[in-house]
């Protein structure tokens, strides 16, 4: 099946990201390459490092992105090992770097991957094949408190606990190992929402699986903190989210950098000596103009928060 994955929010991307007189970038989810694309393109002469943990995003960014030549470098990584990947290279520091923490439409699209509920396929949902813990593994083999908070904490559903209770209780009788047997199960425990935009439950529940097999929310925490180190001064973080729990990260992450001051409430004086790393260049997430939700509706939940590094310049 072709490798096919739309960029979102293009334009606004390049916007953010690169700060003027930047040359070298890295995107560290670089799927089919569209983003990439768009930055060589737009800056000439210069250089980006691509990661991405799914090997046939790799082939995919390699081949879109062969006329390039050696001003690309393609990783197949998990975007938290950033910094390992940019030292291999010989980079000290970047100027921009992003990270599009979305499922792809390929992955979504690929029944053998199984990542979306309503294409039969195995219990798949690992971004990395390489690794060993599948959805299957999840279900057939975690405890019933375990899967609950899963599908709690990574799903928000609020019927979490009947779904884990009625996961083990089936697969005392028979393995999991298709994503349809697993749909039909939430569908017929949870009733369709009535709530207005309210994913359904089979969606949530995928979800929450996808986020626990491939350890979404970990990664993205251990990936924001190595993209901190590796800006340099002037250079520019992007983060393109796609669900509450990343975005939710993502501020607070931003935030807790930019701060001035971290004493405790009532100190007279700042005695904390915090040093401010980060600036933010979005007051408010940007979102998807109603144009792009038109032609790519997948584009819909996408939110993009974007700062900008200060402090000592890094050499490299």
């Amino acid at each position: 099946m072709e490798f096919t994955h739309q960029p979102v929010l293009p334009k606004e991307v390049l916007h953010y990201l690169v700060p003027e007189g930047g040359t070298r970038f890295v995107d560290c989810t670089v799927g089919g390459g569209g983003h990439a694309e768009l930055v060589l393109d737009a800056v000439p002469g210069s250089q980006l490092v691509g990661i991405d943990r799914d090997d046939e995003a790799i082939a995919a960014a390699r081949e879109r992105l062969d006329r390039f030549g050696r001003r690309v470098k393609l990783v197949r990584a998990a975007f938290s090992d950033v910094a390992t990947c940019v030292e291999r290279i010989g980079w000290g520091a970047a100027d921009g770097i992003l990270l599009d923490v979305g499922i792809s439409s390929h992955q979504i699209d690929s029944p053998e991957r199984g990542f979306a509920h309503r294409l039969d396929g195995p219990l798949d949902m690992r971004m990395d094949r390489r690794i060993k813990v599948t959805a299957a593994h999840l279900l057939n083999t975690a405890s019933e408190a375990e899967l609950a908070r899963i599908f709690w904490e990574y799903g928000e559903e609020r019927k979490a606990r009947k779904v884990a209770r009625a996961v083990v209780q089936r697969r005392d009788e028979q393995p999991w190992c298709r994503t349809a047997e697993f749909a039909e199960l939430v569908g017929k425990l949870v009733a369709p929402p009535w709530q207005r935009n309210r994913l359904p439950a089979a969606t949530r529940c995928f979800q929450a699986l996808r986020i626990a097999v491939n350890d979404e929310l970990g990664q993205l925490r251990k990936a924001l903190s190595a993209a901190l180190d590796l800006l340099r001064p002037g250079g520019r973080l992007v983060v393109v989210s796609f669900h509450s729990l990343e975005d939710r990260i993502v501020k607070h992450f931003l935030r807790e950098q930019a701060k001035t001051c971290i004493c405790p409430p009532g100190f007279p004086l700042c005695r904390c000596k915090k040093d401010v790393t980060l600036k933010i260049l979005t007051k408010r997430p940007v979102c998807p103009t109603e144009e792009e939700i038109e032609a790519n509706s997948r584009a819909t939940p996408a939110k993009l928060r974007a700062a900008e590094r200060l402090g000592p310049r890094k050499t490299g």
